[in-house]
């Protein structure tokens, strides 16, 4: 009864909050959820007399005297973040202010959309010979990004690239992805990934910003970057008949 529970409500289609998260939906007291992000028929299994809070127009201060009075009532309390709270999700700060009240807080994973993304894709973001390696970042705006891990820095690996909050600087973003990736290299922008709107344009980093405006994607998008959205690749060996491992032997 004494911990607020942080949940991870998924990219947007209301199937994929995990069991675990929507059971405790289902019993909380209390509701403060991120209404600018959070599908609302994820909310749809609460009881009818929970209490229901939006925290798009709430503060830091707000929500915590919420989950404190909810608390001090002995009233459950849930949290209902988008995706996975543990990215960009802005819980730490959350956590740390119930620490120092001594309130106990729980941390429930959620589907994040960058995974969406690919799955709306039909895409594996590791491909032998290609990338074994997933970088999830995005582009300074009012939150600041360490000077080590300016997009360029990071697009000199290579790797596999998930950029969150950035759509918008669709033509930044290319440019910086163009010292060191290809132009011919593929990038798919998936907007709202899972939700009935969902919207998807494939492309290139030459003709992706094109493509983007003329799509009108401005916010609440992934871009996926990466030769694993292309068609070479290795076989892997954990199928592979000739190759043996802890629970099969190699096929002559």
């Amino acid at each position: 009864m004494n911990t607020v529970y942080f949940i991870g409500a998924g990219p947007g289609d209301p199937d994929l909050i995990t069991v675990k998260g929507k059971n405790i939906v289902e019993k909380a007291d209390i509701i403060i959820y991120a209404g600018s992000l959070v599908n609302k028929d994820i909310l749809n299994c609460r009881k009818d007399e929970s209490e229901l809070y939006n925290s798009a127009s709430m503060t830091l201060e707000e929500v915590i005297d919420v989950m404190e009075n909810g608390i001090k009532q002995g009233k459950s309390v849930a949290r209902v973040h988008t995706g996975d709270p543990s990215i960009y999700g802005a819980i730490r700060e959350q956590i740390d202010r119930l620490d120092e009240l001594d309130i106990k807080s729980k941390v429930i994973p959620g589907v994040s959309s960058f995974v969406a993304s690919a799955a709306a894709l039909n895409r594996e973001f590791t491909l032998p010979d290609v990338s074994q390696t997933v970088i999830c970042t995005r582009l300074e705006g009012r939150t600041p990004v360490p000077e080590s891990e300016s997009l360029e820095k990071l697009a000199s690996h290579k790797a596999s690239m998930a950029i969150f909050l950035s759509v918008q600087m669709i033509d930044n973003v290319v440019d910086r992805l163009l010292e060191y990736y290809d132009e011919n290299t593929p990038v798919a922008v998936v907007q709202k990934a899972t939700w009935p709107d969902q919207k998807i344009v494939q492309g290139t980093l030459k003709d992706i910003s094109e493509k983007v405006k003329e799509a009108n994607i401005t916010k609440t998008a992934q871009i996926l970057v990466g030769g694993f959205l292309g068609d070479k690749y290795s076989l892997s060996k954990l199928y592979d008949k000739n190759f043996s491992h802890e629970y099969r032997d190699a096929k002559k």
